[in-house]
């Protein structure tokens, strides 16, 4: 059965950061993922992650100014001490929350800079991440995301992210399969998945358009939850959606599944 983790930077909005985690619990979820943790205390997020007994399986890598619309800085040439420097951050972070999993973005391709050398930037600094991640026991990740949402964005095709995967040829790097992305850029979802399979290490969903819950939208959420069963799917699926109204309204999707099916979802 899927298993299911609460992207507490998406879900739960109504309430700070912190207490997201209670109401996580408390929506049915084992699991959460999140952007990133570094403007809390590592000790902090571990006190809500034991007292609510959720697992964390996800966060990203310092991905620059985010406040400021930047999306990443793993293809910026003129970025790589500041990409090294969180790496060593997210491993630390990583390594005290007992994550198994990092998230590299991309981000935007910068302008004016040769597209060659963006290109070599980003394969040099995942060959960097994911033998630094690697000494740590932790898995690297890169997402392509689509281009309507964040226009500009390097990364945006599963393909282009297999064949850079082929290009750093390490054995730490996995594909982040965010469904809501690949309907956008490509659609072909089930067959991707089955492509792909032993090079995904994480799923995220959401429903267009709208980027909302499952059954909000055109993709058969229904189908893909057995299908990943049926291709033997074993990771978990982090809920990245915007809630269409409030998120515990919105979580009927997820109880529907659970309740249509003999397992739990958690077991």
């Amino acid at each position: 059965m899927p298993r299911f983790a609460a992207n507490l930077t998406m879900l739960f909005t109504e309430d700070p950061f912190l207490n997201r985690f209670a109401l996580a619990r408390i929506g049915g979820f084992k699991a959460v993922e999140f952007l990133f943790p570094y403007p809390y205390s590592k000790e902090e997020i571990k006190t809500n992650l034991d007292t609510y007994a959720l697992k964390l399986v996800l966060h990203n890598l310092p991905a620059g100014d985010w406040d400021a619309g930047e999306r990443g800085i793993a293809c910026h040439p003129d970025r790589v001490e500041e990409f090294r420097a969180g790496v060593t951050k997210a491993i630390e972070y990583a390594t005290y929350l007992n994550v198994g999993q990092l998230n590299c973005l991309a981000g935007k391709a910068p302008a004016g800079v040769d597209s060659k050398l963006v290109h070599e930037t980003f394969v040099g600094n995942l060959k960097y991440a994911a033998e630094q991640l690697k000494e740590a026991n932790i898995k690297l990740l890169i997402e392509p995301i689509n281009t309507f949402d964040i226009p500009g964005f390097y990364l945006s095709k599963t393909q282009q992210a297999i064949d850079i995967m082929d290009e750093v040829g390490s054995d730490n790097l996995y594909l982040q399969y965010d469904i809501y992305h690949a309907q956008r850029m490509e659609g072909e979802i089930a067959n991707t998945i089955q492509k792909f399979l032993p090079r995904i290490a994480h799923i995220q969903l959401a429903d267009n358009p709208g980027r909302n819950e499952p059954g909000t939208g055109e993709i058969n959420y229904d189908y893909l939850f057995g299908y990943l069963d049926k291709v033997g799917y074993k990771g978990w699926i982090g809920c990245e959606y915007k809630p269409l109204k409030n998120t515990a309204a919105g979580l009927g999707w997820m109880h529907h599944y659970e309740h249509t099916h003999q397992d739990s979802i958690y077991a």
